[in-house]
């Protein structure tokens, strides 16, 4: 039978009766014991969420994204085995995920997606063993296994070699991994749950983009688009928040699982495995949640003592003191380079002061990557848009549009006469250069006040600041 959940974000959920005996499995349940923003909470205090809501939710979400387009467009026949698999793939897309969430993903596995689709196919299996072929029962075949399989790691290359589905059903695969633009129902609730359990004001209503969520063809395939009008929803979708302190946790972490992968096993019989060595098979990664920070802290083991002494001092908040930072730009060093020569720079230094010792290894550089998902490309020039005009042609948005649609947006309600506005298609591009990569300012009087406008393009993403 179908099953109700009463979710803390989208209130209540009613998911299918397939993907409750997926739900119920030993394997989903260890999502229950993985946190989603890993140690976050112990920054965050209310950031003690999981991984199983979050994975509920986006099984939500794409059924409820998935449903907006069949009954707004029945042309593109979309049909109830469609409809399955897009939940199944929303709901198991996060069954890869190892202890602390992405700290495990960038030591052990290179993408959590790859350990996703085998946790799939270990569910699959654990059910048929059971003498329960439960996609079959739900008139689920092998090439559905696969397409679901496909939803989870994305569409990844442009030319469409694909088992799952056809070309023309290749606006399913931007759903839950949107490889494209990295719009998706994923993001749509780890923006929505994220913020709410951090207690930070979410800058993006994914409800506004379901509603002017339409499928166009550019360039000779199927994407989803959106109107115009939401394009400040979406640009706010690309917006991340990071401490300090939440830096400096992750790294931590990582060092005590690395020291403990590399320590458990001395003398140890042959046959136990390495932590790194568990993402062999899903039934030993099943064993690997976040309780192995708690296994390592009250272990007595002597050669855990190295992990066990980092945890503790996380646990006493004993952190490295932030001293300060830099910005690395595009013709910027390599953080290789930086490293070397921060090291180099703390090995010439001469402290004034004799009872001073200081060596690089008491200043540990951290390079952080901030970007919008897709490194050094800018998201927003790969999202289409339609017009209320010409509901069936999308294209990205144009440079000279982003502050034109910003004002129609209502971003900056002080202003009182839009219309004054100079039009773009009126615009000396000489003296006023919408369409070049700098900034124009438009000053603009209200009531006796100066209100600033500006407008500038990154070469990492769009800016609108007010």
């Amino acid at each position: 039978q179908s099953r109700i959940f009463n979710d803390t974000i989208h209130g209540h959920m009613e998911l299918q009766p397939l993907l409750v005996k997926i739900i119920d499995t030993p394997q989903f349940q260890r999502l229950r014991h993985i946190k989603q923003l890993g140690g976050t909470y112990l920054v965050y205090p209310g950031a003690s969420h999981n991984r199983f809501e979050h994975s509920l939710g986006v099984a939500y979400l794409a059924g409820r994204l998935v449903k907006v387009l069949h009954n707004n467009q029945p042309e593109l026949k979309i049909t109830k085995q469609d409809f399955l698999c897009v939940q199944i793939a929303g709901l198991c897309h996060d069954l890869g995920h190892g202890p602390f969430s992405h700290v495990f993903d960038g030591l052990v596995i290179p993408q959590h997606e790859q350990m996703s689709v085998l946790m799939f196919d270990d569910i699959v299996k654990s059910l048929k063993a059971e003498n329960e072929d439960v996609l079959k029962e739900h008139g689920l075949d092998d090439k559905d296994a696969t397409f679901i399989k496909e939803l989870i790691e994305g569409a990844k290359t442009s030319e469409w070699t694909y088992k799952g589905r056809d070309e023309d059903k290749s606006f399913l695969y931007e759903i839950v991994a949107n490889k494209q633009n990295g719009i998706d129902v994923d993001k749509w609730d780890y923006f929505a749950r994220d913020c709410h359990h951090l207690g930070i004001q979410n800058s993006f209503d994914h409800q506004r983009l379901l509603k002017f969520a339409r499928v166009c063809e550019v360039s000779g395939r199927k994407h989803i688009c959106f109107r115009d009008k939401v394009f400040v929803a979406v640009f706010f979708m690309h917006v991340k928040t990071n401490t300090n302190s939440h830096v400096f946790l992750c790294v931590r972490f990582a060092e005590a699982l690395v020291r403990a992968d590399r320590d458990l096993h001395e003398g140890k019989p042959e046959d136990m495995l390495k932590i790194s060595e568990a993402i062999k098979t899903a039934e030993d990664y099943s064993e690997l949640t976040d309780e192995i920070f708690e296994q390592i802290l009250s272990s007595t083991a002597d050669n855990l003592k190295k992990s066990r002494d980092i945890l503790n001092k996380i646990v006493r908040r004993k952190l490295p003191k932030f001293v300060g930072e830099a910005r690395l730009t595009e013709n910027s060093m390599s953080k290789e380079e930086l490293t070397e020569t921060w090291k180099a720079a703390v090995e010439m230094y001469k402290p004034t002061e004799p009872t001073v010792s200081l060596n690089a290894e008491d200043l540990p550089v951290y390079v952080v990557d901030l970007d919008h998902g897709m490194k050094d490309k800018n998201p927003i020039e790969k999202v289409f848009f339609y017009s209320k005009r010409k509901p069936n042609e999308a294209s990205p948005i144009k440079d000279y549009q982003v502050l034109v649609i910003a004002l129609k947006a209502n971003v900056a309600p002080s202003l009182q006469s839009p219309s004054k506005v100079t039009p773009p298609e009126r615009m000396n591009t000489h003296t006023d250069p919408m369409t070049r990569d700098n900034i124009t300012t438009i000053h603009h009087s209200v009531s006796h006040r100066l209100t600033l406008y500006v407008w500038r393009h990154f070469p990492w993403g769009k800016y609108i600041c007010i």
